[in-house]
């Protein structure tokens, strides 16, 4: 018997250590391969946000950067009562919140949200030839009702006649349209009875005992799981909703970094943490959490410089969601326009439609969708992949983009002001220019181009100018040249809520008329002062205020050695207030309004 037992023990043992050192190297294998795929810090790490370098960085918003163009979808329960309650015509997505109606009464639009007529393809077939990149549709607004299949809850599309999952079948045919599907997620909720500022009118959440903000979150996760793990690779996840007071810049940090654990490559906006608040609602800078910012219902000035990513989201007429009675529809023309505008700020375009219960765009909404895409069909080179323009002060006749490449640069001048006498001055342009001609018909002669001492002249062909836009193309080789825009110092005593990026007093000067320098609401006195860089003889002055009738008692002042000296004063300003005086040399001038009804809030100031 020992002659046999002894060879079984030392197998049991061989194969014990071999069975071993296999579960080693698979577990090895696995916790390798997981670490490499998350890219994201340790579990609970809520203090910093998933590390990469400025390279994958750039690769992980490439596409995005160069798609410029991006189609923004609300549409929920909201488009059940199409904008309308007690007579009142005026709502849309935010109905529930601004009507405060029982949550008990607005559920029942689940039972009525049937939208038969959807069809995503023909959604997305709109969007892209309308020229679009990427869509963005709401998968969870304010409302907190998801427009998926949650297993989380039955307040999804589980509760309406619908059944169907229409984030699943968009995805499907943005995979199929060569379109990259995006989604838009509330973190604030006013159903959820744990969301931190439960509203007095959550009828439903009565009996469900005081919030509890991190049972919320983890039920936010798990939707977004849902929803990052169902529907194949997600291009963006666009937060909103994140002003109250609930949620902190630490739950931000966790938040992100939870969505990038999930999906590595995607991109998420800065609403997922707290940004400041911009005018128009939006959040202008990207701050500490957050891949770029976004501004509502407004482009910036100057856009935000190298380096900062930024998309503009705006409506078509007034509302996000459906509204059945709002037919204030911004022309096709403006749209365009907008989206040049954009692009030629370093910027993308995310423009909204809300279709409505039946499951379809309004037909407003595909005409000016379908003329987006007639000038994009021509002109689409001049917007995707392109850059900032290079000119420091905005064109008079337009706006500019640029393309740069090893053989040199491309400038694509977006004429909205055809010249009459047929020659288009760009200004400050040093460069000379190899080749110019019209993007819509490279086939006619080219443009002729001369330097001047102003910049170079392009004589335009007669009878060539398009309604909305025309692209006029230079090709230079190298880098451009541009003579740099004379500096300019101004000083203001008070900024509009410190935000000097959207109203400093640099603004006043800068020859943009759609640019400001304000003031806070309560400001009664004020002053605004330039140092022109030099002393200049100056016999007057122009200013443009941009609401007529809040200043009330002005002064203008130079200065003197450490002193400012009035020369004139008078009462109230206007939009075209211009008057001229005794020549007065000397290098720093001053607006000095000693009262003011609100704010003062001045658009040009033009010393000459």
């Amino acid at each position: 018997m020992t002659i046999f037992i002894q060879p079984r023990r030392k197998l049991r043992r061989f194969y014990a250590s071999l069975w071993f050192l296999v579960a080693l190297a698979v577990c090895t294998i696995l916790f390798t391969t997981t670490v490499a795929q998350a890219r994201v810090e340790p579990p609970g790490d809520t203090n910093s946000i998933v590390r990469e370098s400025a390279a994958q960085h750039d690769a992980r918003m490439k596409w995005w950067r160069e798609a410029r163009f991006g189609l923004f979808i609300h549409w929920g329960l909201y488009s059940v009562p199409a904008g309308e309650w007690q007579g009142k015509t005026n709502y849309g997505e935010w109905i529930l919140e601004e009507t405060h109606m029982p949550v008990s009464e607005y559920e029942k639009y689940a039972g009525q949200f049937n939208p038969v007529q959807f069809n995503a393809t023909n959604w997305v077939r709109a969007a892209r030839a309308a020229g679009v990149k990427y869509l963005v549709i709401t998968s969870k607004h304010h409302d907190g009702f998801g427009l998926f299949r949650s297993d989380l809850t039955d307040w999804c599309i589980r509760r309406t006649p619908f059944q169907r999952d229409p984030l699943a079948e968009l995805a499907a045919a943005c995979k199929a349209e060569g379109i990259t599907f995006c989604l838009y997620h509330s973190i604030m909720d006013w159903h959820h009875p744990d969301w931190g500022l439960r509203r007095d009118w959550n009828d439903v959440a009565t009996h469900a005992g005081p919030p509890d903000m991190d049972r919320y979150v983890a039920y936010m996760k798990g939707q977004l799981k849902e929803l990052l793990t169902r529907y194949g690779p997600i291009g963006l996840v666009w937060f909103d909703g994140q002003w109250e007071s609930p949620w902190t810049s630490e739950r931000g940090v966790d938040l992100y970094n939870y969505v990038r654990s999930l999906q590595p490559d995607i991109i998420i906006n800065n609403r997922v943490g707290k940004p400041v608040a911009t005018a128009g609602g939006g959040m202008a800078e990207t701050g500490l959490v957050g891949d770029y910012g976004t501004p509502e219902q407004t482009i910036p000035p100057a856009g935000f410089g190298p380096g900062v990513d930024w998309e503009s989201c705006m409506t078509m007429n007034d509302h996000w969601g459906f509204n059945k009675a709002d037919q204030n529809w911004k022309s096709a023309q403006t749209l365009v326009r907008n989206l040049i505008d954009c692009s030629s700020k370093g910027g993308n375009y995310l423009l909204n439609i809300g279709p409505t219960s039946e499951g379809l765009i309004p037909d407003a909404s595909l005409a000016r969708l379908k003329a987006i895409g007639d000038w994009m069909q021509v002109n689409g080179e001049a917007i995707y992949g392109t850059s900032a323009s290079p000119f420091p002060r905005r064109l008079p006749w337009g706006r500019c983009t640029q393309k740069i490449s090893g053989d040199g640069t491309k400038l694509y001048l977006h004429v909205f002001d055809w010249p009459a006498d047929g020659y288009l001055l760009v200004p400050g342009l040093k460069s000379r220019v190899q080749k110019a001609y019209l993007l819509a018909d490279r086939s006619q002669p080219r443009l002729a181009t001369k330097n001047v001492k102003e910049g170079v002249q392009v004589t335009l062909l007669a009878n060539a100018a398009k309604e909305i836009s025309t692209t006029v193309v230079l090709e230079i080789k190298d880098a451009v040249s541009i003579e740099p825009a004379p500096k300019i110092v101004a000083s203001a005593s008070n900024i509009y809520q410190n935000q000097t990026s959207q109203y400093g007093p640099q603004f006043a000067f800068d020859g943009e008329p759609d640019t400001r320098w304000a003031t806070d609401d309560a400001t009664s006195q004020a002053w605004i002062a330039v140092d022109l860089g030099a002393v200049k003889t100056i016999h007057g002055v122009r200013i443009n205020e941009a609401f007529a009738g809040r200043v009330q008692n002005y002064e203008l002042q130079y200065r003197d050695g450490a002193a400012w000296k009035t020369f004139l004063s008078g009462a109230t300003l206007d939009a075209n207030f211009d008057i001229t005086f005794p020549a007065i040399q000397a290098r720093e001038f001053r607006l000095n309004i000693l009262s003011a009804k609100q704010g003062p809030t001045i658009r040009e100031i033009e010393w000459y």
